[in-house]
């Protein structure tokens, strides 16, 4: 099947930083696609003036794209935070602060995924304590997708980048979205399948298709090493797309990876241009 068999989006954090984040999605409405995702875009605010959610919505409007994907308030990305909801003290605070915020704003935009960022491990502190209050706030989140219809996404990210984040594994984020539909009851949380950070962190791509594919809500790619985009690196990244589909996934593949040195449209050369939005994201 290939790349174009697939329905994609374009994360608006890592690619087109060139531009302003208000001038991004008309950028990528132009570059053919019809869909894309962000980092929550203000790290330093979980509770943003009305202005800020307001213009931003309106980019996004105007530029006639979807936004397919969210994540909830994880401090600062890029940048050494990894998540905030397991961190007691302030940082869980300004999780919950934000977790009705952020849910509002996709629902205003028809996005039904928001993904959840674990949080280090903090020196000092009991990990079994971490993990009660994650549990804790990650169904606060699940309540609150559940409200406007989306999923929330659990994120395993890579050892070598995050050593201090517990969820290094498909089996460790599988494990806690499990436990988040034990405690809320709501069975909507899902493995965001990152097939970038599961490869630097090792594991057997098509082992974890095969037995993950059904309890996975969104996909992410680039390519390894390097994070870039696909074709700069080595993993078979249209062989890999295809066994998802095959083993039943038909959710979006969000381009989460390094332009490198060619920045805007130019990054998706790899791409062509028809099969960049030529299946919408429902």
């Amino acid at each position: 099947m290939g790349f174009a068999a697939h329905r994609y989006t374009v994360n608006l954090s890592i690619l087109f930083t060139e531009l302003p984040l208000l001038e991004r999605p008309a950028a990528a409405a132009e570059a053919g696609f019809r869909a894309v995702e962000l980092w929550w875009p203000w790290p330093d605010s979980p509770v943003p003036e009305r202005s800020a959610l307001d213009g931003l919505r309106g980019a996004i409007e105007r530029a006639g794209v979807r936004l397919a994907g969210l994540n909830l308030y994880a401090g600062e990305l890029p940048g050494p935070d990894r998540g905030a909801l397991s961190l007691p003290g302030v940082e869980s605070e300004r999780f919950r602060a934000n977790v009705d915020v952020a849910a509002d704003f996709a629902q205003s935009l028809g996005c039904r995924a928001l993904n959840a960022l674990y949080g280090n491990r903090v020196a000092g502190v009991d990990p079994a304590k971490q993990d009660a209050l994650a549990l804790e706030n990650l169904v606060l989140a699940a309540r609150a997708a559940d409200r406007i219809g989306a999923v929330l996404l659990i994120e395993a990210l890579n050892r070598v980048e995050s050593p201090a984040y517990p969820l290094v594994s498909a089996a460790a984020a599988v494990e806690v979205a499990d436990r988040v539909d034990a405690a809320g009851g709501l069975g909507n949380a899902r493995f965001l399948m990152d097939l970038y950070h599961l490869a630097v962190d090792g594991e057997d791509l098509p082992a974890v298709i095969d037995r993950y594919a059904a309890r996975t809500g969104h996909v992410q790619i680039a390519d390894a090493p390097g994070r870039g985009a696909p074709g700069t690196g080595t993993l078979p990244l249209a062989d890999l797309l295809d066994r998802l589909a095959k083993a039943g996934y038909d959710g979006p593949v969000g381009l989460e990876y390094k332009p490198g040195d060619s920045p805007g449209a130019a990054a998706f050369d790899w791409l062509p241009t028809a099969a960049r939005g030529a299946r919408p994201i429902p």
